[in-house]
């Protein structure tokens, strides 16, 4: 299972840093998550202020 942001994400940056397989990227100004690549470690949803990432 892989993590998506949904439309809460206010784009603050908290997520991409503490991806361990640098699967978050931006596009078009909004933060998303390459769920081929995702781990499923919880790490974005565990730092993200307003819970944007969720498992799918």
């Amino acid at each position: 299972m892989a993590y998506e942001i949904n439309n809460s994400c206010i784009c603050c940056v908290a997520c991409k840093p503490i991806c361990p397989v640098d699967c978050v990227s931006v596009v078009d100004d909004i933060y998303v998550i390459d769920a081929e690549g995702c781990v499923d470690c919880g790490a974005c949803a565990n730092v993200c202020p307003v819970d944007a990432p969720q498992p799918v």
